[in-house]
């Protein structure tokens, strides 16, 4: 690969790519294919690739500290073994499922699982964002669209995401040993321009602090400052990137997953890029809680 540059490592043609997850245990990438029903596992230096159905919409996951996953479906949060098939709901999904699923989320510094739903009316509003601690499903926003883009600071005391259709990352003051949250505040806002309709969808952050944000629609990647102001953009050789995720020995490539599109060759394939700066580690859910 050459310096800041994306290129192609795998073609797992993804209906909807999203939600990479690098397993440092592992040294492998999970993501998933959310309406083809699939987890995806790619060992980069292997070329291995494994794929493993799922019972429903898979929108986001997290890797479990005695293995296995936990994980955002449609029908609610649920506890998945190594093979991705259910051991049993954590939660259900509070909103009507006929119109609702889960959509992106993330482990938080305390090991519990914040996710978020997609409101499919995309009229109402009704999405939300939530947090399992594995005892219940607390609600931390609502009145959104579609929820994307969850992560933490490098510290863990502001919770980012964002609202797709709306164009716009939130920042929020976290306390994760008690999931109250404060200060919701925009963190960025984008304005579509001409036929530029990329929106932020599934975001990391470094160490550093600085936000790497997926622009749907928009074939790149932006980074940006703790402040709110855009540092790079790096293209995408795809229309629809959906999600970063760090990985590698030194947490120093940047990986993103895709869209398939009918107009777009290269896309639903997942894509890597080296990157000087390293991102943070995966937080592992805590199963003992659950």
């Amino acid at each position: 690969m050459n310096a800041a540059s994306f290129e192609s490592v795998l073609d797992p043609q993804t209906r909807l790519g999203e939600c990479p997850v690098w397993s440092v245990a592992e040294q492998a990438l999970y993501f998933v294919d959310i309406t083809g029903r699939k987890l995806h596992r790619f060992d980069p230096r292997s070329r291995g690739h494994t794929v493993f159905e799922v019972f429903e919409e898979i929108g986001c996951f997290g890797l479990a500290r005695d293995g296995g996953f936990v994980a955002g479906l449609r029908s609610g949060v649920w506890l998945l073994d190594s093979q991705a098939r259910a051991v049993r709901q954590l939660a259900a999904n509070p909103e009507n499922t006929a119109s609702s699923r889960f959509n992106d989320g993330r482990v938080d510094p305390a090991g519990c699982f914040v996710a978020g739903t997609l409101d499919e009316t995309k009229a109402a509003g009704n999405a939300a964002l939530y947090r399992f601690d594995g005892r219940a499903l607390t609600q931390l926003d609502t009145g959104l669209l579609t929820c994307n883009g969850c992560a933490f600071s490098p510290d863990g005391k502001t919770l980012y995401h964002s609202d797709t259709p709306r164009f716009v990352v939130y920042a929020q003051d976290y306390d994760s040993s008690s999931g109250a949250v404060a200060n919701k505040r925009v963190f960025v806002k984008l304005t579509p321009q001409g036929g530029d309709r990329g929106r932020p969808d599934g975001a990391a952050v470094d160490v550093d602090g600085c936000y790497w944000s997926s622009l749907y629609e928009g074939s790149r990647v932006q980074r940006y400052d703790p402040s709110g102001k855009l540092m790079a953009e790096y293209p995408v050789p795809a229309k629809k990137p959906t999600m970063p995720a760090f990985g590698g020995q030194d947490l120093k490539t940047l990986f993103v997953t895709s869209v398939i599109d009918a107009q777009d060759p290269n896309g639903g394939r997942l894509f890597a890029m080296p990157v000087d700066t390293a991102g943070l580690p995966t937080t592992l859910f805590d199963t003992k809680q659950s």
